[in-house]
C-alpha cells in the first residue's frame, strides 16, 4: 500500500476540514451503523478513519467498543487532540490495513469510507481481504464507500480504483451477502462533486 511518508504530508501540510473527502459529520456511514442496531458494546472498526468525524459521532451515539486505524500518524493524532478526553475511549491503531495484525473474530462492524478504492493491486486487495474476513465475526457487517464507476480516477495525487455494488461485493467475496447499497454525491471543500458507492454487507452467521 502507499506509504505512510505520503499521507503524513496530506495531513501536516493542510486542515483536516480542507481535505477533498472531509465530511463535517457521519454522513451516510454513521446513518446506516446507527440503523443496524448494535448494541453499544458492538465491536466496530473505521478503517483509514484518520482524522474522520464520524467517531465523534459514534462516542456521540454510545458506543463503547470503537477503534481507528489509520496509516497516518498525523491523521490520527488530530483525531485525538479534537476529541480531547473521550479520545481516551478509542483504540487508535496506526497501522497499514494490508499488514495489521487483528485479533481473530473481534469486531461486529468494520467499516471503510475510501481506502479500499486506493488498493490498485491484486496482492494489497487479497492482503485487505483477509484481514477483513479474519476480523470480522460472524453475522458482522461490512459498511464500505468507494469512489463510483463516474467517480474520480484520481485522489490525493493517486491511481484508485472504481466500483459498482456487485464488482465491490465480488472482490470483498460472495459469502458475504449484500443487504443494501446507495450512491452519495459527496460535495468536497473546494466544490467538487465525487460519486460514492455505499455497500452494507452482512456475514453469515454459520461458516
Amino acid at each position: 500500500m502507499t506509504d505512510r511518508a505520503h499521507w503524513d504530508d496530506v495531513y501536516a501540510s493542510r486542515p483536516s476540514d480542507s481535505l477533498s473527502w472531509y465530511q463535517q459529520g457521519g454522513g451516510l456511514s454513521l446513518e446506516w451503523i446507527l440503523e443496524t442496531g448494535l448494541s453499544p458494546s458492538a465491536g466496530i472498526i473505521d478503517v483509514g478513519g484518520g482524522a474522520s468525524r464520524l467517531v465523534d459521532g459514534l462516542l456521540t451515539a454510545g458506543y463503547e467498543d470503537l477503534t481507528v486505524l489509520d496509516l497516518s500518524r498525523e491523521a490520527l493524532e488530530t483525531a485525538r487532540s479534537r476529541l480531547g478526553d473521550a479520545g481516551g475511549k478509542v483504540s487508535w491503531l496506526e497501522q497499514d490495513i494490508t499488514e495489521a495484525d487483528l485479533p481473530p473474530a473481534r469486531f461486529d462492524l468494520w467499516h471503510d469510507r475510501a481506502v479500499f478504492h486506493f488498493l490498485t493491486t491484486a496482492s494489497d486487495r487479497q492482503a485487505y481481504v483477509v484481514r477483513l474476513r479474519r476480523s470480522l465475526r460472524p453475522g458482522g457487517r461490512v459498511i464500505m464507500a468507494t469512489f463510483a464507476e463516474s467517480g474520480p480516477e484520481r485522489c490525493s495525487g493517486l491511481p484508485v480504483m472504481r466500483y459498482g455494488p456487485q464488482s465491490l461485493h465480488a472482490a470483498l467475496g460472495r459469502d458475504l451477502r449484500l443487504v443494501r447499497y446507495a450512491t452519495e454525491d459527496h460535495t468536497t471543500p473546494g466544490g467538487a462533486v465525487q460519486p460514492f458507492n455505499f455497500c452494507l454487507f452482512e456475514r453469515s452467521r454459520h461458516p
